[in-house]
């Protein structure tokens, strides 16, 4: 059994009669320590696999455990509980108190739970033990997430969630960012789900790596295998999306047309509008999971590399 499970998860949010599909059967693990990064573009259903794992919202189907603990089945206390004592949220844009100083900000969430970690000594963990009477206006947007980072692990959560922590921090202090969650990592055997679109930051932090694509989780496994050579064509996409220094734009570069809004209803693929590789077989039916070895799958009828004997 996996620390934190996530077995064929669904969320149907209604607008009037319209039905729209934010999740759709998505199943991903992650043991004890471990960091899995959810990656995909604006609209992939990021967010709403985080509010559901944080307990800020209801799936529609499916199974959610943390721990061997069904969370999927609590109640509105039971879930309050949950975010108060067994997940730590770290947000893009820090939400601290800006009249309370760093240790101040600390200190208000080691009220709620029974056993927290030292204030002060969190704070020096994370790299800010000289300004811990410092106000948040007296800090650069690293430090900041720093506070925000000591304010998640002040009560010895199971699990961290990080919701595109380094999206507003300089592209020269991400990287300690990112290198301070491997550190806590490490040290304190809590495991992350680490929201992203920065597949290079994802792979550098990252254990395993789940590509979403309008709902649907479409790739799953380890990092460095997913950043070597994707099995699936989004992701494939993703990866040569990405710049790098030298290189130049192709002048054949897959066009996408405009389907955004269309692909939350289709029934089959719904990346085939814009697959390179998609054929009949993808326009007709829903692809099911590949097992490509034990713990790597991906969803797609044609994938990029094939299953191991």
């Amino acid at each position: 059994m996996a620390f934190v499970e996530f077995e064929k998860v669904s969320k149907i949010y209604h607008t009037g009669a319209v039905e729209i599909p934010a999740l759709r059967d998505a199943t991903f693990q992650v043991e004890k320590g471990e960091i899995c990064v959810i990656v995909g573009a604006s609209g992939a259903g990021k967010t709403t696999l985080l509010n559901i794992l944080g307990g800020m919202d209801t799936l529609t189907g499916g199974t959610v455990k943390l721990d061997g603990r069904d969370i999927s089945r609590y109640d509105r206390r039971q879930l309050t509980e949950y975010r108060r004592r067994d997940v730590g949220f770290v947000f893009q844009f820090y939400n601290l108190i800006q009249n309370l100083t760093a240790l101040e900000n600390v200190e208000i969430a080691a009220q709620l739970c029974p056993h927290p970690l030292d204030a002060a000594e969190v704070l020096r963990e994370v790299g800010l033990g000289e300004r811990m009477k410092n106000f948040p206006a007296q800090f650069s947007g690293g430090e900041l997430q720093r506070v925000s980072i000591a304010r998640a692990l002040i009560t010895r959560p199971k699990l961290i969630i990080a919701d595109e922590p380094v999206a507003a921090i300089d592209a020269s202090m991400k990287m300690n960012i990112v290198n301070l969650f491997k550190e806590l990592k490490d040290k304190y055997k809590v495991s992350f789900i680490y929201i992203s679109y920065d597949q290079y930051t994802a792979y550098y932090v990252s254990d395993y790596i789940a590509t979403l694509y309008r709902g649907c989780l479409i790739e799953y496994g380890p990092a460095k295998e997913i950043m070597d050579e994707p099995a699936h064509p989004y992701t494939e996409l993703l990866m040569s999306a990405v710049p790098r220094i030298g290189d130049k734009w192709a002048d054949d570069d897959m066009a996408l047309p405009d389907m955004e809004s269309k692909e939350y209803s289709i029934t089959y693929c719904k990346f085939a509008p814009r697959c390179p590789y998609a054929t009949d077989e993808c326009r007709k039916s829903r692809p099911g999971e590949t097992y490509l070895n034990d713990v790597r799958k991906v969803m797609c009828f044609h994938p990029l590399i094939q299953p191991k004997k």
